[in-house]
């Protein structure tokens, strides 16, 4: 963000520190030293603070912390944030030792008993208005300063998924993302509450009714002038009658929970504009010995780049004279290049920048970087996995995002009001059950009226680092055969996240073709996997039945079918494959239900006489065995009829008769401690630096990934390279008679024209199951099923 064309003379970034640390902590919860110190909050700050000094060219910089102690919004609400819990000493040691990389930045910070953090950083934003030459930026790590920002005068820069996805907010893009301006933040959080603050709001009113009455009559203390009149205004802006008693009867509630969520701008902190530019009073050695000791190589690295440049890294001019290559030189796919094979070397840099290759490759020059990404390829035996697998896919996901699917706009209006009615029901229900009525999101208010109140009995149940009782799922989950309420918030939790994360959310992504376009990463996970996000489709619930009222949104273009290719059963067959197990590959080569024929070897019965329970059950063992699922895990998921001595049994029983499966798994996790890494059948590499941890869980959950990784990896290398073989052999012949829509774990989503359904569904299963043939796979069949039909839901 260059300060050129800006009406503005010079730049204050302020950095919500306790924020940002906490996106980091959470993102990367066992980053550590090799000496075992917890470093990942310290890391994200590091990583924050210079994307923030790289885009927003700060002339200077001032830091804010929150204090532990209870602030005004705590004296005034109890359960203000009652429902998280404690800090982690781990992240309260690193916070503490956040003072150390601000001072070494050369950057004050500031910090107030009884104030929060937003509080400092919203008073130095308002006296600086006072200054007409100096343009003010937060950095933060969540939304809660947005009603801050205002016109071009105070922006907020913002983090949106993961660390590095980071968004420039000024007024309009505010405007943009809510409907209104961002001062009537504090009035929207009123009417709906603030879930991740513990702000209650009037109970029923969401985000559209809020956004209604904001947009129609601005500030709450206007909407409820209009409402003490006879409620005509309210009706015709669309606002029902139940929901303007609903309002009408929570001003009290709304009122105070506006007040908690306004940021206070007269906090008493003492703050003066440095005289000296804050670049000026770096110190690299400083820095250096900080990065040294905390193990950021790689931005100590990147911290050299960009803050102290070589001169022989400024000039724009190759020492042989050729013009340098500059991110705007690159195109799309090139930059996707760059960033895959930035992967392929080291596959923890997942959906990484340009920025990230220039850290990894110690250099700002992109040809440079390309050339020792190449290089570097090569002596890892993973450039094939470039050239044959990756670089080829590149423009098919490029043409599937530009697809889209498209989407029922009134099955998606109809089933969001019947979730919402579901929700607000499910509230009903369980304030029924309490007989009280109290805040379900709270966890701490959850726990007075199970635990206090109906006086639930405690026995079993796990304790929160404050010692209070656990209202988390797994301990509702033992509560909730015998006490309806248990069930009920289950229930209410789920349903809630369906809303949030679905139901609303589709509907806001509809483009105006009509159409969902997601984002596809290609490197988007460690295991080779594509992810997506924009939404995330890949965690709809599959078989459950909201699962498939969700997928039911997801339809054909006129004239066309959606066809659905899924892999049959890939990692077992792959697990079969790849280990040489006997008995394994003898089930897929003679096309046996391996489900059925493991129930068979494990209750000693013939195959045909087991029963669904206990093939259900060997379905389970034979999915989590290849995830390193252990004996604790594996009971969880057969059920409460299996104690833990029946799950080990299963466990040695599965291990005895599958003994080259075995024994594949064995020298996976020694091969994984040797080298650090694992491979798939094409050569694509996995790192386990996790497996160097001085902390035995997470030495062991390494182990336990390292066993699947071959596996899961070389299902990722297989549907990609179908992705490839469908473009190039049939999709770029058939135009728009045939088009990738989704691609979902083992699950491709065409649209294909209706009298051309068939013959191009058979001819896409075909090429799918010859990506690998049954010479290199030992006779071992990989299988597509294919369906057809109107809706995601129906395939």
């Amino acid at each position: 963000m260059s300060k050129e064309n800006n009406e503005y003379k010079r730049r204050l970034v302020l950095l919500d520190t306790n924020a940002i640390m906490h996106r980091g902590y959470h993102a990367l919860p066992d980053f550590e030293t090799s000496g075992g110190q917890p470093t990942g909050a310290l890391y994200g700050l590091c990583l924050m603070l210079l994307s923030t000094i790289d885009d927003l060219n700060p002339d200077e910089i001032i830091a804010c912390f929150d204090r532990p102690e209870p602030t005004h919004r705590h004296e005034k609400f109890a359960d203000y944030k009652a429902h998280r819990p404690d800090t982690d000493e781990e992240l309260v040691e690193q916070i503490k030792k956040a003072h150390d990389v601000l001072d070494a930045f050369a950057i004050p910070h500031y910090e107030l008993e009884g104030f929060e953090a937003d509080d400092l950083l919203g008073t130095i934003a308002e006296e600086m208005k006072k200054d007409k030459d100096t343009q003010v930026v937060i950095a933060s790590g969540d939304h809660d300063t947005l009603q801050l920002v205002q016109d071009k005068k105070t922006l907020v820069y913002t983090q949106r998924r993961g660390l590095k996805d980071t968004i420039l907010y000024d007024e309009e893009g505010v405007k943009e993302k809510y409907g209104f301006a961002p001062e009537y933040l504090p009035d929207y959080k009123g009417l709906k509450g603030d879930s991740s603050d513990n702000i209650p709001g009037i109970k029923g009113v969401g985000e559209k009714t809020a956004t209604r009455v904001i947009k129609n009559f601005g500030h709450l203390e206007e909407a409820y002038d209009k409402l003490a009149d006879d409620g005509v205004d309210f009706a015709k802006a669309g606002i029902s009658s139940r929901f303007a008693d609903k309002i009408k009867d929570g001003k009290d509630a709304a009122m105070f929970s506006k007040e908690l969520a306004t940021i206070r701008l007269d906090a008493d902190i003492d703050f003066i504009f440095p005289d000296t530019p804050w670049k000026d009073r770096l110190d690299v050695e400083k820095i250096n010995s900080l990065f040294d000791e905390l193990e950021f190589q790689s931005l100590k690295r990147r911290v050299k780049r960009e803050l102290f440049p070589d001169k022989n890294e400024s000039g724009s001019q190759a020492k042989d004279g050729t013009k340098e290559t500059s991110e705007d030189d690159l195109s799309g796919h090139e930059k996707a290049e760059l960033k895959i094979m930035l992967w392929l070397c080291d596959s923890t840099k997942t959906d990484s920048t340009l920025e990230d290759v220039q850290t990894y490759t110690d250099t700002n020059k992109l040809n440079q970087a390309r050339k020792q990404l190449t290089e570097e390829m090569k002596e890892k035996d993973v450039y094939s996995v470039f050239t044959d697998i990756e670089k080829p896919l590149i423009p098919v996901v490029a043409k599937m995002e530009e697809n889209g699917v498209c989407l029922d706009r009134k099955y998606l209006s109809d089933l969001s009001e019947e979730y919402h009615s579901r929700l607000e029901k499910l509230r009903d229900e369980i304030h029924r059950q309490a007989g009280t009525e109290f805040n379900v999101n709270s966890p701490q208010q959850l726990a007075e009226v199970m635990f206090e109140k109906m006086e639930i009995p405690t026995t079993g149940l796990a304790k929160t680092s404050t010692g209070s009782i656990s209202t988390r799922e797994s301990e509702l989950k033992k509560l909730a055969d015998d006490h309806k309420i248990a069930e009920l918030v289950l229930d209410y939790r789920h349903v809630q996240k369906l809303v949030s994360t679905y139901i609303d959310v589709l509907q806001e992504r509809i483009s105006d073709d009509g159409r969902l376009h997601a984002e596809f990463v290609q490197a988007g996970t460690t295991t080779g996997r594509m992810s997506s996000k924009n939404p995330n489709l890949q965690n709809i619930p599959v078989r459950s039945e909201d699962g498939k009222k969700i997928r039911g949104a997801f339809v054909p273009a006129d004239g066309y079918n959606l066809v659905s290719l899924d892999y049959s059963q890939i990692e077992l067959r792959i697990a079969a494959w790849l280990s040489g197990d006997k008995k394994l590959t003898e089930i897929f080569q003679e096309g046996k239900d391996v489900h059925a024929e493991t129930a068979g070897y494990m209750f000693k019965k013939e195959p045909d006489e087991v029963t669904k329970s206990e093939r259900d059950k060997a379905k389970v063992i034979n999915f989590g065995i290849l995830y390193g699922m252990g004996v604790n895990a594996l009971k969880d998921n057969l059920g409460e009829d299996t104690t833990k001595d029946q799950a080990k049994q299963y466990l040695d029983d599965y291990l005895d008769t599958y003994e080259g499966l075995a024994e594949f798994m064995e020298a996976k996790k020694q091969a994984v401690r040797n080298q650090g890494y694992t491979t798939t059948y094409f050569g694509r590499r996995r790192y386990f630096p996790e497996i160097y941890s001085s902390r035995s869980h997470v030495q062991a959950r390494a182990e336990r990934e390292a066993i699947n990784a071959p596996i899961q990896g070389t299902q990722a290398d297989i549907i990609k390279r179908a992705m490839v073989d469908i473009d190039n052999k049939i999709i770029q012949e058939a135009g728009d008679d045939v088009r990738l829509l989704l691609q979902v774990h083992d699950e491709l989503i065409y649209e294909i024209t209706e009298n051309k359904t068939q013959n191009y569904t058979e001819d896409i299963k075909a090429l799918m199951e010859s990506v690998v043939s049954p010479e290199e796979t030992n006779g071992i069949r990989m299988v597509a099923d294919a369906s057809i039909g109107k809706r995601w839901s129906k395939l």
